[in-house]
């Protein structure tokens, strides 16, 4: 027998990892995987970008880096996010291989066994994953459309002992809810925070990836717009415009706060890759960003479009939908008594895939809801696999 740490222990399988190799099978049309599309990747410009850097730059790339990060990267992504309204001068930043990776240094920073974490239900899998695995308590908030039921926020602080330290929040266009905070909602959050000892962990993978201008003002980080930013941990990622394989996220927080996950870090890899650090780099600092990003949204406000469409044409009317206003993501609910595990098995023989609810619950309980992206799948076959999901959900309904 095996002496496994209690951390270990604590470790769960990710639904979404298992799922993930379904999205590989060409055979099933599958809408589990939030991944960028292929196809959008930006491989042309990057190539040309690698291609006229200078000698010197391409050694470095090949070479380790500060554990901070590559520091030309630093102060391009500082210019990008002040440009955001984000507090750079007040605050740290280091860079991070991915945003997964930015989560579980602030927990390691902040979690004991049996701490507790305030998070949304539902919540970002690889958010739970990590918590978990540092033995925290995690609480499930319920969302709305514009965001965390604030009384039940506000009951959970007050009645949980010991106090939580960190309330886990992903406010732009959520995984997997598809949903984004509303003004009010944020500056409720703001109050709450600011009249309570608990760490902010804001988590913004996809404000980039809004549909339409109107939306763009919904998606200032609540870091942004706050009088207490030392008490916010702002967590992004590269992973869902240039693409997941850079592996390069960053956290800007407190600098006592990125001092000690630079440490953490340091135990762990040492460094992020210096390679894909200087062709991100190249990437913000030839302004390749905003007109790339100008090209992708229109395609993914597409896709949307297609699967709400299918959605609304296939679905019987006891099911309900979130309406994405940018990302990747539609949170289908079912009936209280239906289980989204059934359906899944129905829907996979009929060759359509995606993520069963239970996956996003902390919890590990609520499961008559599940997860459709839109952003990978061929928009051709879109609505062919929404109406086997359809298929599939009336066999139940």
């Amino acid at each position: 027998m095996y002496r496994f740490s209690t951390n270990t222990l604590n470790m769960r399988s990710s639904e979404i990892r298992k799922l993930m190799k379904l999205a590989a099978d060409p055979s099933i049309i599958s809408f589990s995987g939030g991944m960028p599309n292929n196809q959008l990747f930006p491989c042309e410009v990057v190539e040309e970008l690698f291609k006229n850097l200078s000698l010197q730059v391409k050694q470095e790339a090949f070479q380790y880096g500060p554990t901070q990060g590559y520091p030309p990267l630093l102060a391009s992504l500082k210019k990008f996010l002040a440009s955001r309204g984000l507090p750079v001068d007040s605050n740290d930043l280091i860079i991070t291989t991915g945003a997964q990776q930015a989560i579980n240094l602030i927990t390691k920073a902040f979690i004991n066994p049996g701490d507790t974490i305030i998070s949304e239900y539902p919540s970002f899998i690889g958010g739970v994953a990590a918590f978990r695995s540092y033995g925290a308590e995690i609480k499930g908030i319920p969302l709305q459309e514009d965001g965390i039921i604030i009384n039940q926020l506000t009951d959970a602080i007050a009645h949980t002992k010991p106090a939580p330290k960190i309330l886990y929040l992903s406010p732009y266009f959520h995984n997997p809810a598809g949903i984004i905070y509303s003004h009010e909602k944020k500056m409720a959050v703001l109050d709450i925070i600011k009249n309570n000892d608990i760490q902010l962990l804001e988590d913004d993978p996809y404000s980039e990836l809004y549909f339409d201008e109107t939306y763009r003002e919904l998606t200032r980080s609540m870091k942004s717009i706050s009088n207490d930013a030392e008490k916010i941990c702002y967590v992004g990622t590269f992973a869902k415009i240039l693409g997941p394989g850079m592996r390069l996220g960053y956290l800007l927080g407190p600098k006592e706060i990125v001092e000690k996950c630079e440490l953490a870090k340091q135990s762990m890899d040492a460094c992020s890759p210096t390679y894909t650090q200087v062709l991100a780099n190249a990437f913000l600092a030839e302004d390749k960003l905003t007109p790339y990003l100008n090209m992708v949204r229109p395609i993914y406000k597409r896709r949307a479009e297609i699967m709400l469409d299918a959605l609304k044409k296939h679905m019987p009317e006891a099911v309900t939908w979130t309406k994405p206003k940018g990302g990747f993501y539609i949170w289908v609910t079912l009936p209280g008594h239906i289980n989204a595990s059934d359906v899944f098995t129905k829907s996979i023989a009929m060759g359509a895939a995606f993520v069963i609810g239970s996956a996003f619950d902390p919890e590990g309980k609520r499961n008559n809801c599940f997860r459709l992206a839109f952003s990978h799948t061929p928009e051709s076959r879109i609505a062919e696999g929404i109406e086997m999901v359809a298929k599939a959900v009336k066999n139940f309904v």
